[in-house]
């Protein structure tokens, strides 16, 4: 009888929360939605090999050999050949624009594989994006050396056909300068650049990102929650001036929390900082505003700390996979490079490690500097326009 009476009422509270669950719609779809997200981005973005790294390819040469060559390079997922040149210097300033990884460029004898002399096959690389250099420096070395044994073995082949009379002219041969034929020649546009220099300036960024946006559930769903926003709005005070006062106090705290990181970095690991530090501060502080903003137009109409939350996350999770943090956007699915342009951190990342990596200018990065406006000013218009002090 006592087992039945608690059965019931464990039944009671299931219904019950059955019952909340179901009036609080954001947090239900939430609910399902967040893990398909999850597992989406776990097994099509994150889940393989680094593949589809955009390079160009200078070809100064036309003829069987530099076909051959293309064709083996566009046949290896790891390249995606956005363009086929024959002007160097432009190959190179693709790549310092950021329009391409690498550049590989083709020299303007490579067609001469009768000739004793080596060919230098030069690879200019975007070394701030670690990943891709890592992933391309080897696979394009051993491509090479391939493509360097195959002249090799046919300059072999054309030789011994002209001395099979002759052993003693065979024994002249340099089998092995035969097989050297292409020599492989890195230029790393922007040094040595460790793991580490590559994580800090997303990892600053993604910090903000997350201290921000949950810091607002805190600040103002929280508040809600427990009713002290109610007994603000009963004195003399505007909605304009709760935000502001918000948005003051989280930027005050996030961007000494931002200098202390930076401080951190540089003490423990040595990171080095190419490009202005002011510039860098700004960068954080529009990040930070950007993302207080996006706080307030969620929390600005939710009831509960708990809501927040459950709406935040599948919009702060994808963003940290797909914007660029662990892996280069370009590598990714093209459904996710496409999604991770509507993220407002994909620019963040992108503006800090050119300044940080590159010490690009303000000039270099306008258009991530603009985007971040343009959604902060967004945010903050949608919040303060929807905000609602009843609720």
């Amino acid at each position: 009888m006592v087992n039945e009476v608690e059965t019931k009422k464990i039944m009671w509270m299931i219904k019950k929360d059955m019952l909340v669950l179901w009036r609080h719609k954001p947090r239900l779809i939430s609910l399902f939605v967040f893990p398909i997200l999850m597992i989406a981005l776990f097994g099509y973005g994150m889940g393989g090999e680094i593949q589809n790294i955009p390079v160009v390819v200078v070809e100064q040469s036309n003829g069987p050999v530099t076909d051959a060559s293309l064709n083996a390079i566009k046949g290896l997922d790891l390249y995606d050949v956005k363009s086929i040149i024959a002007d160097p210097d432009k190959g190179k300033e693709m790549v310092v624009d950021g329009q391409v990884k690498a550049a590989i460029i083709l020299p303007s004898d490579y067609e001469n594989i009768t000739g004793n002399q080596s060919k230098t096959v030069t690879v200019y690389v975007d070394s701030s994006d670690q990943m891709a250099t890592q992933a391309l420096v080897p696979e394009t070395q051993a491509l090479f050396s391939q493509i360097s044994q195959q002249i090799g073995i046919e300059k072999i082949q054309a030789q011994t056909a002209q001395v099979t009379t002759s052993q003693s002219a065979f024994a002249g041969l340099n089998v092995q300068n035969m097989m050297n034929s292409v020599n492989f020649q890195i230029n790393k546009l922007y040094g040595d650049i460790k793991y580490i220099d590559f994580l800090v300036p997303a990892i600053l960024a993604m910090t903000v990102m997350f201290s921000a946006m949950f810091g607002m559930g805190e600040s103002i769903a929280g508040e809600r929650e427990r009713g002290e926003l109610a007994r603000l709005f009963m004195t003399p005070t505007s909605v304009a001036t709760v935000i502001f006062g918000k948005i003051i106090s989280k930027l005050t705290i996030e961007t000494f929390r931002a200098i202390i990181l930076i401080i951190a970095a540089i003490v423990l690991f040595s990171v080095t900082i190419n490009g202005s530090m002011v510039l860098t501060l700004l960068l954080l502080v529009l990040s930070v505003l950007c993302f207080v903003g996006f706080g307030i137009m969620i929390s600005a109409r939710v009831n509960s700390q708990e809501d927040y939350t459950q709406i935040v996350m599948p919009f702060t999770m994808p963003m940290m996979f797909v914007s660029g943090v662990f892996y280069p956007i370009e590598t990714m699915p093209w459904i996710f490079q496409k999604i991770a342009y509507l993220f407002p951190l994909t620019y963040a990342n992108d503006a800090l490690r050119a300044v940080m990596l590159k010490g690009a200018g303000l000039g270099d990065i306008w258009i991530d500097v603009a985007v971040l406006l343009g959604f902060t000013l967004l945010f903050f218009a949608l919040g303060v326009t929807k905000f609602n002090r009843d609720v």
